[in-house]
């Protein structure tokens, strides 16, 4: 690591952070609408955006600075184990591609903004709605706290802020600024901002990934000796090689598993999907989305990379930019640390509008203010952004940053409890209203116990998210554990309740809903009066 500031490379960081930063100030005038006082407009971008900005947002979205530098620094301390990511951006997009265009047809019907919008309307609860609600925002809190760890491992490898001895507010106030100017240009532009900068974000991306794998392993002598330098370092560390041990294979398979599952649960996952203006923008997209997969498996052998380089660091997390660093040009790796900085900024501003959504329509509208006009959800919704983002910096200047990575961890095993209420009410009424409330708690109180219950070298509680399995006494994912339980009680309730005829709620859909398509004959009648004139075929 360098003893001082990287001159260059930071000069070409600061160029990249500019550009963005005014694109993310001009983003409001793009696709400018007539109506702005309305979250379909700031918090949906007008539900407008067509096959490649969707795409582009979608992966801008889901592939963030923390998969950028945790998915190789994973490679780089435990060796193929780390691959589980690849396996799980695979088996999630036909996964979706049966429930995303039925969510967008009956959201577009409707009006709904938010999943949580949709658990209400199909089971007549706002209890549950609040449930998936608050689950939501728990979740995607670590996850934009994430983002400000990448962009603080960025930082830190390029010399800026001093060393551990600073003045904190010195040492952090680069975090701060780039903070600041994110809350700025999300407030002014709402959706439209991360929309636009995922252009740039993702083409960096891409350049720096197709340039890392040819540079590096010429400079490394090639592939034969990277994974030869990684076999030695893991066979002498006793892991048995480069391939998880028997013992870890179920680990590694309900990770995955359970994390394919999980992912288009998150709020700004949907938040992205919403935003598109048609059903058949949604299908195509889960058709071209898989190539991101790709480069997340060229990605992830950065990790390789970084042991064959002899990159020594204590944390794992800086793996991956301090390969940068000793591998690339300054000027290269300027433009490879604008990759995971912009890479942090589009996905954080994505998760702040998301989360702000999920508390202004069914936390504030709900139960506040139910008589709130657009333009004060909007306000609200605008406001609450804000203070999601001052919670999650709150969060990383605060908290070790292994503690934070193992939340976002917990966040994983929470939000994919809210999968039986949204995924299971999008094909069927069947299930009970409280049998999935009850379900959700279950799930919900098993998972947060036994993640608090797992220690590592670093922590006593929450240190990873894998226990043994009960009754199999295999090690597994834990949030897949209280995701079986979760179903298991849902459905024996619903058994239940439905024989005794307990009150099931009001379903304000109806089939037809949940097949249409943009200009299809009464989308537009059923609009609420501030959306039905926004662009984009409402």
């Amino acid at each position: 690591m360098n003893d001082g500031v990287n001159g260059v490379a930071l000069g070409v960081f600061v160029f990249f952070f500019l550009a963005v930063t005014v694109m993310g100030f001009l983003a409001a005038r793009w696709r400018k609408a007539d109506n702005e006082a309305s979250l379909d407009e700031w918090g949906l971008g007008g539900r407008s955006f067509g096959t490649w900005v969707t795409w582009f947002l979608l992966g801008g979205d889901l592939y963030t600075a923390y998969t950028f530098v945790a998915v190789p620094a994973a490679i780089y301390a435990a060796g193929a184990a780390g691959f589980f990511a690849v396996p799980y951006t695979i088996l999630v997009y036909p996964l979706i591609f049966t429930f995303l265009p039925r969510l967008w047809s009956v959201s577009h019907k409707h009006g709904y903004v938010t999943t949580s919008d949709f658990v209400r309307g199909r089971f007549g609860s706002k209890g549950l709605s609040l449930a998936v609600a608050v689950t939501g925002i728990l979740a995607t809190m670590p996850y934009i706290a994430l983002q400000l760890v990448g962009i603080q491992a960025v930082l830190d490898v390029m010399g800026v802020g001093g060393g551990e001895n600073t003045n904190w507010f010195v040492k952090d106030l680069p975090l701060l600024i780039a903070f600041a100017v994110l809350a700025a240009y999300t407030y002014s532009s709402g959706l439209r901002a991360p929309a636009l900068i995922a252009f740039v974000k993702d083409g960096l991306i891409y350049l720096v990934i197709a340039v890392a794998i040819i540079y590096i392993p010429i400079k490394l002598g090639g592939f034969d000796d990277i994974f030869a330098s990684a076999q030695d370092k893991f066979t002498k560390a006793g892991a048995g090689g480069l391939a998880p041990a028997a013992a870890g294979q179920w680990g590694y398979a309900t990770l995955a598993l359970g994390s394919a599952l999980a992912l288009f649960m998150y709020p700004h996952s949907i938040t992205a999907t919403l935003s598109s203006r048609s059903r058949e923008v949604i299908r195509r997209n889960t058709t071209i989305l898989p190539l991101y997969s790709l480069m997340l498996g060229l990605l992830a052998l950065l990790g390789f990379m970084a042991i064959a380089a002899g990159v020594k660091v204590d944390n794992g997390q800086l793996a991956i930019p301090q390969l940068f660093e000793n591998m690339f040009p300054d000027w290269f790796a300027g433009v490879a640390f604008a990759a995971i900085g912009i890479g942090a900024l589009v996905p954080a501003a994505i998760m702040s509008i998301a989360a702000a959504n999920l508390f202004t329509r069914n936390i504030y509208k709900d139960f506040l203010k139910p008589d709130a006009t657009p333009a004060q959800e909007t306000k609200v919704s605008k406001l609450v952004s804000l203070l999601v983002k001052v919670g999650a910096l709150a969060f990383v200047l605060t908290m070790d940053k292994t503690v934070a990575i193992n939340f976002q961890l917990l966040g994983g095993i929470w939000i994919l409890q809210t999968m039986p209420a949204l995924v299971g009410g999008l094909f069927t009424r069947w299930f009970h209203r409280w049998a999935l409330l009850a379900g959700w708690a279950v799930g919900m109180i098993y998972g947060t116990a036994a993640a608090y219950g797992v220690a590592s070298p670093t922590q006593k509680h929450f240190g990873g998210s894998s226990k043994e399995i009960p009754g199999l006494g295999e090690i597994g994912y834990i949030g897949l554990t209280a995701f079986v339980l979760n179903v298991v009680v849902t459905v024996v309730l619903t058994f239940v309740l439905n024989a005794v005829k307990a009150p099931a709620g009001v379903d304000e859909t109806s089939p037809g809903d949940y097949t249409g398509d943009a200009g299809d004959p009464g989308v537009q009648e059923k609009l609420p009066p501030a959306t039905a004139g926004a662009p984009g075929g409402h």
